[in-house]
């Protein structure tokens, strides 16, 4: 399933349009949708929270922020907290709640110390995230620094969430003294978060202070609920594990204008099962 976000010239989801609107084309090629619906579907989602020394005094903010996000979200989502720095820690009792109380109070473990591992993080919360019973998956990132602990690279979590269907957002939290302590390491964070929610159809912030966070969590909930779900049969019917290009074309009612389409750029395709003797 693809979910697809429609935006107008002023960054406004737009509602209403219809099936013969929209072109999905894998590898360049036209493929006919087998789904199409425009409505507010419950999500499984992780919130995924640096805890490295950096993030002290980042926390409370940052912690509000993703509660709004859960109160702002469909009544029926169910989530799950990671806390991580140099490891990662599922801190939710249950494996995926509704209870607001079990996520504030996993969010509230704060031990703000050691380093940065977001790749490792992300990876294991996707892994974690094909437990959800919910279609659609989510996960929200917020951090404050490049990666500097993981065993796993970049090109590693970026093909992890190709191969997964979850739509990852991330929030950088980057202060000014951390941009002036090491400008080419928090450019490269920032490309990096970049990368992550670009390559499943998620958008990254770079709020200029920490403050703006609920707000942007707030923007971020009504993202998830607002989307198209479209859904095809490939016409390449090969069971070969290779990576295809996915593009979604919008052709906007008269009068409309100009519109903006988000959504992943692509996924793994299975493999056949390996025949045994």
């Amino acid at each position: 399933m693809l979910h697809v976000s429609v935006l107008n010239d002023r960054g406004v989801f737009v509602p209403g349009l219809m099936e013969d609107n929209f072109r999905v084309l894998e590898d360049k090629v036209e493929q006919k949708l087998s789904v199409f619906k425009q409505e507010d579907v419950p999500v499984s989602f992780g919130l995924v929270v640096d805890n490295s020394g950096s993030m002290r005094a980042k926390r409370p903010q940052v912690n509000a922020a993703a509660l709004t996000f859960v109160k702002t979200s469909n009544p029926q989502d169910e989530g799950f907290v990671v806390n991580f720095n140099d490891d990662y820690y599922l801190d939710t009792e249950h494996d995926f709640t509704s209870d607001l109380d079990e996520m504030s109070k996993a969010l509230e473990r704060i031990d703000a110390r050691g380093s940065t591992a977001l790749y490792d993080a992300v990876i294991g919360s996707l892994d974690h995230l094909k437990k959800g019973t919910r279609d659609k998956k989510v996960l929200l990132v917020v951090t404050d620094g490049e990666d500097n602990a993981s065993t796993h690279t970049l090109e590693n979590a970026i093909e992890r969430a190709q191969r997964s269907d979850a739509v990852i957002y991330a929030v950088g939290v980057f202060s000014d003294d951390d941009i002036k302590h090491d400008h080419r390491a928090m450019k490269k964070a920032r490309t990096a978060l970049t990368e992550l929610a670009n390559a499943t159809g998620g958008l990254a912030f770079f709020p200029e202070n920490v403050d703006d966070t609920e707000a942007i969590c707030t923007q971020i909930a009504r993202d998830v609920r607002n989307q198209y779900t479209l859904g095809y049969y490939s016409t390449n019917t090969a069971h070969d594990g290779s990576f295809r290009t996915v593009s979604v074309q919008v052709t906007p009612p008269h009068g409309m204008g100009k519109l903006t389409v988000r959504t992943r750029t692509g996924y793994y395709a299975s493999r056949a099962p390996s025949s045994g003797n």
